[in-house]
């Protein structure tokens, strides 16, 4: 079998050209047999608009499913086929082994040349409506790792629990895909330019706060409402993500309601409510909601299953680690806009905002910020760190002296290998609305010491000041003299 030529972003898809390689890829591998791939990815990230634009560029088949009854899903299937094969009436199948038999015989050699794309969105509501389709492609595409088949399959779905298990432990999938793709949220530089206030660091940093990078949040939902400066981000907030007339509004409660999953949706709210309030180990989580431990390890697996929450290990202590959420508005929803629910139903929307101004800095923009440093050093900021491939987390520093935990906000920890010592590449503080100072740059050389005891290798370590506030006059003088001292602004963090 040729290979099919490659398939060009078209100019409408925005950013995403990673996935789009990876997809073209797929879907033009010269292999004579079946391939499967499963896309997933939480909704509102652009998943049906990528896959429509392959289909449109590659020519193929595409379906996307709704919540029905597996009669009427069967139904909906056929005549979908019956249009793609050119029927004038649609195809009336008995089953679904007889729908996945004949989807796998369009692509058969003597019916077309080169790969043929096949694309089922929100897959999960099929398997839903007919738990046996899964074994039933399993079974097509067994059969055509024998027999040669021009097969390129695309299951795609925004159940996140339900796609990841598609592929997991016993599942009849599992071993079968050549291609496993997760769309995530743009990331910060490209969502301030999705946005286009990229010229605006303040504002894009704020805004990224609050909805992250989902794409349909600017078109689908707010229909190109964009804040027109930093001046106006405030009156942004309560006409939009605060009013009780846009769509925003509810969606942090629809994000979580859509987990198939998720039953007792209080219990997964005051679980976001407490790592959102910054009690973020288990123990932390547990004590705020009033449960053992052992009690929250089910909502905590599915939570993270589903994507909306992280488990970040301590990069100093093993074993330890803290909870972040994933996705921004599910924050900002726990932290300014659930504990005055009813304010805002009544349409008290400026003077709720007006007075969680502490609230915001400490629980949704400080955290958040951190959170962008760390990625920072990861991708635009590694060239700090002379090309260290480092774990890049956070941490706690004990010392023992002052009897006091210092907490780092951002550390690159190289581990060690073949007897050699760990070695710290950088460590890093970061501020949200303080202006950094000496006093920062003490603590941050104070835990460098402390590593260095703790048998840590920390001769080329980096030490990294951030800051959304500035920085003192003082500490800048002291980054002139000292090369291994970085100074990273909100227009270095954007650049």
């Amino acid at each position: 079998m040729q290979q099919a030529a490659a398939a060009d972003k078209p100019a409408h898809v925005f950013d995403r050209a990673a996935e789009w390689s990876a997809l073209a890829g797929f879907t033009g591998r010269p292999s004579p047999h079946a391939l499967l791939g499963i896309v997933s990815g939480r909704r509102r990230m652009g998943k049906t608009y990528l896959l429509r634009a392959l289909v449109e560029e590659r020519g193929g088949f595409y379906f996307g499913a709704t919540a029905a009854t597996a009669t009427e899903s069967l139904r909906q299937f056929g005549a979908a086929l019956a249009e793609y094969a050119g029927s004038p009436v649609p195809f009336s199948f008995a089953t679904w082994d007889d729908a996945v038999s004949y989807l796998f015989g369009l692509a058969v050699p003597g019916r077309g040349e080169g790969p043929a794309l096949f694309v089922i969105d929100e897959f999960p509501y099929l398997a839903k409506a007919a738990p046996e389709l899964p074994s039933l492609i399993q079974r097509e595409i067994d059969r055509f790792q024998a027999e040669e088949s021009r097969m390129r399959l695309l299951l795609c779905g925004s159940a996140m629990s339900v796609m990841g298990g598609l592929l997991a432990s016993t599942a009849p999938l599992r071993g079968r895909a050549q291609l496993e793709l997760v769309v995530q949220p743009f990331g910060y530089r490209p969502a301030a330019a999705f946005w286009g206030v990229a010229h605006s660091p303040a504002l894009a940093v704020r805004l990224h706060a609050v909805l992250g990078g989902t794409p349909a949040y600017r078109r689908q939902f707010l229909a190109d409402d964009v804040p027109e400066g930093l001046d106006d981000f405030d009156d942004w907030v309560c006409r939009t993500v605060l009013s009780p007339f846009s769509p925003l509004f509810r969606e942090a409660r629809y994000l979580l309601a859509e987990e198939a999953d998720i039953r007792e949706t209080a219990l997964y709210h005051s679980v976001l409510a407490a790592v959102a309030g910054g009690n973020a180990t288990r123990g932390g989580i547990a004590n705020y909601i009033g449960r053992k431990s052992v009690d929250i390890s089910h909502p905590l697996n599915v939570l993270e299953d589903s994507h909306l929450l992280t488990r970040e290990p301590d990069v100093f202590r093993a074993g330890r680690s803290s909870y972040r959420i994933t996705e921004p508005l599910i924050t900002f929803y726990e932290a300014v806009m659930r504990p005055a629910w009813e304010r805002l139903e009544s349409g008290q929307a400026a003077a709720v905002w007006a007075q969680s101004a502490e609230r915001f800095a400490a629980q949704v923009a400080g955290p958040h910020f951190e959170a962008l440093c760390r990625t920072y050093l990861l991708g635009p900021g590694s060239s700090l760190l002379g090309g260290s491939l480092g774990t890049v987390g956070s941490g706690v520093v004990t010392d023992p002296t002052a009897r006091r935990q210092l907490e780092i906000d951002a550390a690159v920890v190289e581990p060690g290998s073949g007897g050699s010592r760990a070695s710290v590449t950088a460590l890093a503080e970061a501020k949200w609305g303080t202006v950094m100072g000496l006093p920062h740059l003490e603590k941050l050389r104070r835990a460098t010491e402390l590593l260095a005891r703790r048998g840590m290798d920390t001769s080329g370590c980096r030490l990294v000041c951030f800051s959304a506030a500035g920085f003192s006059d003082a500490l800048r003088t002291e980054a002139a003299r000292d090369g291994g001292l970085f100074l990273v602004g909100l227009d270095e963090l954007y650049g």
